[in-house]
């Protein structure tokens, strides 16, 4: 590095050191009446023992300075891990949120909190250190090896996310007694009541020491290249081992002391890199610099917005809010042509048979009187007819999963057409997580439930997400990878806003994880008719303008070769998938994978036009869903999981495979 180089680096270290020290100093002035003499007279007698007099100093003492100090520890962390990660596999963007080890570590200390609670005090780290570990490795499995440079890994994290986070909320809504504490932990919470926690921590992040001595280097060599580095002595592997495992520790350290803080990770490097860090040691420091400065300035956010509402608002909650933006835009800026995700389908039949259609419909009616007839009791099971309470209570559930699979499939088949693209499914990209966002987000606002917002919400929800896709996909001509992306970053501020709902501590919190995770056990005679009418007209639309999503399905340029108008047309078919999603995600909650697996599945059968296509995927959807449904009502019996939860499972599986299959094609 020439001279000027290292002027300009330490002046920029110079900058955002003082740019630091400014930012925490004024964010101890948040919320306290004392001047910053008073605070520095305090610190003395606190390091001697000496207890405040005045309120103001306990709560400066206990309070506001250990929630200043484990801030730019875990920032420094967070930076530091993401830099790593990002400079061993030269992605940059890698980082616990997109890797997965974030719903690792917190699927782990889930089930630690619910069946080995005499084991938190001791092993909570270790456990979220397992949880992480064991879902990089899984990932790893899935993306293989060789694309830790690429998109595919970035996938497999984002469906590994899908499938933990489906199995940590069943585990929590079948054992919600014992998971009550989770939910501030789930929504990243800096707030300190002592210096218990820091004196916790800091010895376990003194692992940062051992990984800021060995990495510049290996991280310098493998910049030439595994072969390059192999040829200067070093043993690639075991060092790449390593450092990831102490990247690793440090997060499920840190996550296990406050809770997941999304973007963090992401953002400090790409910012390092953006002002001037080239050296592997550079990158390094600076995203430490800039995780710290981050995290205090997300937190003096949160802070200065719960002073000015009535509720405390999670810093995790406030680095998403920043994050998912930030995450879209380098996302613009990165996207590399090898990064172009080629997703190839099983094999398919050249048609559809003729007993195909008669067979799925001959199986909503078996699912049907399977759900209405066959009940299961203490001792065994019991076929017979409903009595009338029994039957208010199961068709509406009946006709709410009906409706909900086969809206869903259609929905996933539209998209999929509409922009030419396999992955495309209302809840990968996102356009449930718009409704979840304004359901939620409106009940947070003016103080209603969920289930009074109504579907009008949840389609302007659905209906800015879909803009948002559209506006930034048409860079990347919608490439799987940028909608993707773009659902990754949307969904992740989505559910730390959820997060933030559900660690307010309401009485209801319970009940809108049960809607979170796609129940029908909420459904109405109202409701369930009132969604069987809207599905099935929007679903009649559809039918009724298939030549307009055939001649689009050929190609936009194709479409008005043939005298159609593209725009209105493709317009109205979008406002008829997000009219879907609303009423799915109102009345039911939002549904992962079945705007993915209903379609494939169909194409898989040999439905290939449209209208066929179309009928052969909503019956598929409602099959799953029904089927799903009476399951999760009798597989834990007397306990229900909630069929979205169940079809997240098997969808999360199927995608894994999908990615799987790609790599290996």
């Amino acid at each position: 590095m020439s001279t000027t180089s290292k002027k300009n680096t330490l002046h920029k270290y110079f900058i955002t050191t003082l740019l630091l020290i400014f930012t925490a100093l004024c964010s101890l002035q948040l919320g306290t009446n004392l001047t910053l003499t008073q605070q520095w007279e305090l610190i003395p007698s606190l390091l001697l023992g000496e207890q405040p007099d005045a309120f103001a100093g306990y709560l400066f003492s206990y309070a506001q300075l250990p929630r200043l100090v484990i801030t730019l520890m875990i920032g420094a962390m967070l930076g530091l891990v993401g830099s790593l990660m990002q400079q061993l596999t030269q992605n940059p963007m890698m980082s616990p949120l997109t890797l997965g080890t974030s719903s690792g570590a917190w699927l782990a200390l889930v089930i630690v909190n619910i069946w080995f609670p005499e084991l938190i005090a001791d092993y909570s780290a270790m456990a979220a250190m397992v949880g992480a570990t064991l879902t990089m490795g899984l990932v790893l499995l899935i993306a293989g090896i060789r694309n830790l440079s690429g998109l595919p890994i970035v996938l497999s994290g984002m469906a590994v996310n899908i499938l933990l986070g489906a199995v940590a909320t069943a585990i929590i809504l079948l054992n919600d007694q014992y998971a009550k504490n989770l939910f501030i932990w789930g929504a990243g919470d800096l707030t300190q009541n002592g210096w218990e926690q820091v004196q916790w921590l800091l010895p376990r992040l003194t692992v940062s020491i051992l990984v800021l001595a060995i990495a510049p280097r290996v991280l310098a060599l493998l910049r030439l290249g595994h072969q390059g580095a192999a040829a200067r002595g070093l043993n690639v592997i075991p060092f790449f081992l390593l450092l990831i495992m102490g990247g690793l520790w440090l997060i499920a350290s840190s996550i296990t002391a406050v809770g997941v803080i999304s973007f963090i990770g992401l953002l400090a490097p790409n910012i390092a890199r953006t002002l001037g860090a080239r050296t592997p040691k550079d990158e390094l420091y600076f995203s430490m610099l800039l995780g710290a400065l981050m995290l205090i300035l997300t937190d003096s956010l949160a802070i200065g917005l719960s002073q000015l509402s009535a509720d405390m608002i999670p810093s995790g909650t406030a680095a998403a809010a920043i994050g998912a933006p930030a995450l879209i835009w380098f996302t613009r800026r990165k996207l590399q042509a090898q990064d172009q995700l080629a997703i190839q389908l099983p094999p398919s039949r050249d048609k559809l048979t003729r007993w195909t259609m008669p067979s799925l419909v001959f199986l909503i009616a078996a699912l049907s009187a399977l759900t209405l007839l066959l009940t299961q009791t203490d001792s065994n099971w019991q076929a017979s007819l409903p009595t009338a309470f029994s039957w208010d209570v199961r068709w509406p559930r009946l006709l709410t999963a009906l409706s909900a699979g086969a809206g869903l499939a259609v929905s996933g088949t539209v998209l999929q057409r509409l922009i030419y693209n396999p992955l495309a499914s209302p809840d990968i990209l996102g356009i449930s997580a718009g409704s979840t966002f304004m359901l939620v987000g409106s009940s947070l606002a003016f103080g209603t439930t969920i289930f009074d917002a109504g579907n009008g919400i949840a389609f302007l929800g659905a209906m800015l997400v879909l803009a948002i896709i559209l506006l930034l996909g048409r860079r990347h001509q919608f490439a799987p990878s940028m909608l993707i992306l773009t659902g990754i970053a949307l969904t992740a501020f989505i559910e730390a806003l959820v997060q933030f709902a559900l660690s307010r501590g309401t009485d209801d919190i319970y009940t809108i994880l049960g809607w979170l995770a796609g129940s029908t056990y909420r459904a109405t005679p109202t409701g369930a008719i009132t969604l069987f009418i809207g599905v099935s007209i929007v679903i009649g639309i559809i039918f009724a303008t298939s030549r307009w999503l055939t001649l689009i399905s050929a190609g936009q340029a194709f479409a008005k070769a043939r005298g159609l108008n593209v725009s209105p047309s493709f317009a109205l078919l979008l406002a008829c998938v997000a009219l879907l999603c609303a009423m799915v995600t109102t009345t039911m909650g939002p549904v992962a994978f079945i705007g993915l697996l209903a379609p494939h599945i169909a194409v898989m059968m040999g439905a290939k036009t449209v209208k066929i296509q179309l009928a052969t995927a909503a019956l598929i959807g409602a099959n799953l869903m029904i089927f799903a449904d009476w399951l999760g009502q009798n597989i834990v019996y007397p306990s229900q999981i909630a069929a979205g939860t169940l079809v997240s499972v098997i969808g999360g599986i199927y995608f894994i495979l999908l990615l799987i299959r790609g790599r290996m094609n």
